[in-house]
């Protein structure tokens, strides 16, 4: 069902503050499962910067709303700061997410975020820290439908010159990640 890290690894323990403070929940696309190469790669950032890291299984289900409710089911154990991040079709679960979920930040990657088949967005949903990874070759999502999104929401947005995959860019993808993680903690300065 869920797990909360890759078979080969231990969980934190549960006397550890910092691992019931500071979550990383990532939610992974239709065609992956929750230990991809993506996952993984961020996952060791996460844990670097003081997150304990979980990956939502959604292998079988194709349903966007019942990948919400295995989010939000998961997500109601843990307490403390909440980060969410998403790929493809979980890009969208973590986008529709993250207001009920109170998520301190959302990280995507080539979200699936407008396809007429996917319930629409609700207009200022997002409601955190938000950026957006994306490659310009992307055969699936069009790369314009992050750009919409980081645009109504004043996300950060880097499109890289990778397909829909961006395996070739796991290692910007991972420096992306961790400067969004630090920047979470950094102070915010009062706009004049």
């Amino acid at each position: 069902m869920n797990q909360t890290t890759p078979p080969a690894q231990q969980p934190c323990s549960a006397t550890d503050p910092v691992a019931t403070q500071r979550h990383v929940v990532f939610s992974h696309g239709q065609a992956s499962g929750p230990w991809g190469s993506k996952i993984s790669a961020l996952a060791e950032i996460a844990r670097s910067e003081g997150y304990e890291a979980h990956s939502v299984d959604y292998r079988g289900i194709d349903d966007p709303r019942v990948r919400i409710a295995r989010l939000a089911e998961f997500c109601k154990e843990l307490a403390g700061d909440l980060v969410l991040v998403g790929s493809s079709l979980g890009g969208y679960v973590a986008a529709a997410s993250a207001s009920m979920l109170h998520a301190r930040g959302i990280f995507l990657m080539a979200p699936a975020l407008y396809f007429p088949e996917l319930p629409p967005l609700r207009a200022g949903i997002i409601d955190c820290a938000a950026a957006v990874v994306h490659g310009w070759r992307d055969e699936v999502v069009p790369f314009e439908q992050s750009v919409r999104f980081a645009q109504g929401c004043r996300a950060a947005l880097h499109i890289l010159d990778s397909d829909h995959n961006l395996h070739d860019q796991i290692r910007v993808i991972q420096h992306l990640f961790e400067y969004f993680l630090i920047a979470l903690d950094l102070p915010v300065l009062a706009r004049e």
